[in-house]
């Protein structure tokens, strides 16, 4: 499934993060941070206004054939295994919400807004999770 594709973006209107699952991992918040250096040291060329990180999650997705091997998933969220039931891995509309969660806490800003969708493979509709929210992280 191609991001961009499903939300009917053109080359350059959106840095586009894929992982496995699409899900927000340690990995992914690292990403995440280096991208805010790269704006922030490149703030000619960027617009005005509020960012928008868009979690994608789909419906059929490889991650949920993953659940047979817990010591697989535990090492890829970087958790306990006895934690991944937290993680919602074979529910789309929960995961999304889960990585939402996580990136309000860890993520945002006051001019980031942070965003949960899923997108029905056989339908081709896209369901609004979360809709855009301002993150309530304190820290820098």
């Amino acid at each position: 499934m191609d991001p961009a594709c499903v939300l009917g973006l053109e080359q350059g209107e959106a840095a586009v993060i894929r992982n496995v699952g699409g899900r927000i991992t340690p990995a992914t918040l690292s990403t995440l941070a280096m991208l805010r250096k790269v704006g922030a040291a490149n703030r000619a060329g960027r617009p005005t206004g509020d960012w928008n990180l868009v979690i994608l999650h789909h419906t059929d997705c490889g991650m949920t054939d993953l659940a047979a091997f817990p010591e697989l998933l535990a090492t890829y969220f970087d958790i306990a295994a006895e934690k991944l039931p937290g993680k919602a891995v074979s529910d789309p509309h929960g995961s999304v919400r889960v990585d939402a969660d996580i990136a309000l806490r860890e993520v945002s800003r006051d001019s980031f807004l942070v965003s949960g969708l899923v997108y029905d493979v056989h339908t081709g509709r896209v369901d609004t999770v979360v809709a855009p929210t301002r993150g309530h992280r304190t820290a820098p």
